[in-house]
């Protein structure tokens, strides 16, 4: 599908395609977001970071530009505006624990991590979202020190959690996912946003493009109406879905391949350079 008019929404991941290297959005690409609002559209973040993760974005935008987020790769609504979770999809601790054997088994040695998210209600009454993030002691995390903490494989593997992360870092994504997905089967729905040695798992069937069809839902918008930016694996659905979807020109060697189109990297502003045709 192409979408020929101006889309209705927007959808853009985070890391390697709204943001550059350094973390931030350009002004050409701020720019054109902010026309596409003020002309109507929809903006939404569909990433595999967690909401604790998504103010630092939100800060490098203008403010009101943003409010739906799906986060964990499509297992999490998040109302950034309201700080509250709408709805969220978790894998069961059995299927969890059966997941990290098969795992434990094809990756002597591998670590487990768990992000449990939710809502919940303070002694003051007011409402927040509980977000954490916990590990057993051999995780080795991808993105150097991270803001979780320790637990036993016993905790991880023993309540609902919205991702499950299996990590080994001596392999490549790429191969874990070889030797895991055919045995895992229905299990769960496994990705990955990160080469080196990491795989993502959510609740089956759950994935970036579930998560955008409920905001799109929710928006009385379609996949026709939608054009979605990517660079990675776990973008992989969500591309198919949108009317437009577009691989960034930094994307990995899977997204190109499917992507309606492929533009500049997300160093060159390839989000505005595609945005730019209709706003």
């Amino acid at each position: 599908m192409i979408v020929e008019n101006a889309p209705r929404l927007v959808a853009t991941d985070v890391d390697g395609t709204l943001l550059d290297d350094g973390g931030a959005v350009t002004p050409r690409t701020v720019a054109v977001l902010e026309r596409a609002v003020v002309a109507g559209a929809g903006f939404v973040l569909v990433t595999g970071r967690p909401p604790r993760w998504i103010p630092p974005v939100l800060a490098r935008l203008p403010e009101g530009l943003v409010r739906l987020c799906v986060c964990a790769n499509g297992a999490v609504l998040y109302d950034a505006a309201d700080d509250v979770v709408l709805g969220a999809h978790t894998l069961e601790p059995a299927t969890i624990r059966e997941l990290a054997g098969l795992a434990a088994e094809l990756f002597p040695g591998c670590g487990f991590g768990v992000e449990r998210v939710g809502n919940a209600e303070g002694d003051d009454g007011v409402r927040g979202v509980v977000d954490e993030f916990l590990t057993d002691p051999g995780y080795v995390h991808a993105w150097g020190e991270h803001d979780g903490g320790s637990t036993s494989r016993e905790d991880l593997l023993g309540r609902p959690a919205t991702k499950v992360l299996i990590r080994s870092p001596e392999l490549t994504s790429e191969q874990m996912m070889d030797a895991l997905a055919p045995k895992a089967g229905g299990l769960a729905d496994l990705t990955f946003s990160h080469s080196s040695g990491l795989l993502e798992a959510s609740a089956p069937g759950v994935t970036k493009a579930t998560g955008l069809a409920e905001v799109a839902r929710r928006l009385g918008v379609t996949a026709a109406d939608t054009v979605a930016f990517g660079d990675m694996p776990n973008d992989r659905e969500m591309l198919r879905w949108a009317g437009l979807g577009v691989a960034m020109g930094n994307a990995h060697p899977d997204l190109v391949g499917l992507a309606d189109e492929v533009t500049a990297p997300h160093t060159h502003d390839g989000l505005a350079e595609i945005l730019e045709r209709w706003f």
